[in-house]
């Protein structure tokens, strides 16, 4: 298990990020995928963007990416209809048990 999983178990979104090279690693991994030097771990930002979303009955369903370079799915928060790629979301939740677990809300 690494820094991520115990990070997302406790309800916090971190990544990876090269000390060397400043790339951030995605997925995190404990040394960077560029230069294979150790990673630092940090909090990601918690606001990003709709790239694709999908529906299945009520519950509506997107991919966000963060920092312009994280991309997670996650399940969105609430019945707007007025939804589309490119609209503002904020991580609301995260979490950790057999499997991740990221919930977002629209930002008007």
């Amino acid at each position: 298990m690494n820094q991520f999983d115990i990070e997302l178990k406790k309800g916090n979104f971190v990544t990876s990020e090269c000390q060397y090279c400043q790339k951030i690693v995605w997925p995190p991994s404990n040394y960077c995928n560029k230069c294979l030097n150790p990673v630092r771990w940090r909090d990601v930002s918690l606001y990003g963007k709709i790239i694709e979303w999908s529906k299945k009955g009520n519950d509506i369903f997107c991919i966000s990416e963060f920092e312009n370079t994280i991309r997670i799915i996650g399940k969105l928060d609430g019945k707007d209809k007025t939804i589309r790629s490119g609209k503002s979301v904020k991580l609301s939740n995260c979490s950790m048990n057999d499997k991740c677990k990221f919930f977002f809300t629209l930002i008007e």
